[in-house]
């Protein structure tokens, strides 16, 4: 007899739901419109900065916002800027205390960055521009800065011992 269960996922198996993803701040700015939008001599320099933060809400619950900011050419012949903050309520079950962290700063946001970057190049596009599709993102690689720069602030805000 076939166990009834059997393409079911385990209840203490660890998870990762998307409960939900929304759109909590977005701008699009093209100031020097229409000039910005005459054929150009050279291609603009492209700068995009990326930031992930996370805030837990329950036990299980986190919401993490993925922060797309970027512009096209330098002042004053800025052609545009964008910023997005972009959101997801994750629930994180059976997942080890020590791995939750990770697990909301890596795979979290890893998950929300195509819906992100498909805004983002939406939004250039109907400002008037080719879309700016942003290459992957190394979300591992961020954690792990952030965590050296953590450790780094807590060695230096140390003070010696038999200093005061």
């Amino acid at each position: 007899m076939a166990d009834s269960q059997a393409g079911a996922p385990k209840s203490d198996a660890p998870s990762i739901s998307v409960l939900t993803q929304y759109i909590k701040d977005m701008s699009f700015e093209n100031p020097n419109a229409p000039m910005s939008l005459a054929p150009q001599q050279q291609a603009p320099s492209i700068a995009v900065n990326v930031n992930v933060n996370a805030r837990a809400l329950s036990e299980t619950d986190y919401e993490v916002e993925l922060v797309l900011v970027g512009q096209a050419g330098e002042a004053p012949q800025l052609l545009f800027q964008m910023e997005l903050t972009y959101c997801g309520i994750f629930r994180l079950q059976n997942i080890p205390a020590e791995q939750s962290a990770p697990v909301v700063m890596i795979e979290c946001p890893r998950l929300l960055f195509p819906f992100a970057r498909q805004i983002v190049a939406d939004s250039v596009r109907n400002g008037g521009f080719p879309p700016l599709y942003i290459d992957p993102i190394d979300f591992a690689g961020l954690f792990q800065e952030r965590q050296q720069e953590l450790a780094n602030q807590d060695l230096a805000n140390k003070v010696p011992a038999g200093k005061a």
